[in-house]
């Protein structure tokens, strides 16, 4: 389920790219539109600033290759 935060919460969306398997969902399913494509098809977070935390790609990733961190950017 997708959580609800405060925008002002920072958020941050680490991918490990090795696990990636170019599959797409993340970036279908993206509400933001934060998540684009590399020249090998692979997850890359394009927009940061955009991430509203939700959570979506982490959930619907099927090689647990996306984790959204929210609350500190230290």
């Amino acid at each position: 389920m997708a959580r609800t935060i405060s925008p002002l919460e920072p958020t941050e969306i680490k991918v490990k790219k090795n696990w990636c398997k170019a599959c797409g969902i993340c970036i279908a399913l993206c509400p933001q539109q934060v998540l684009k494509a590399d020249e090998r098809g692979k997850v890359v977070v394009s927009y940061p600033e955009k991430c509203i935390g939700c959570g979506i790609c982490e959930t619907h990733c099927p090689d647990y290759a996306i984790s959204v961190e929210v609350g500190s950017n230290d």
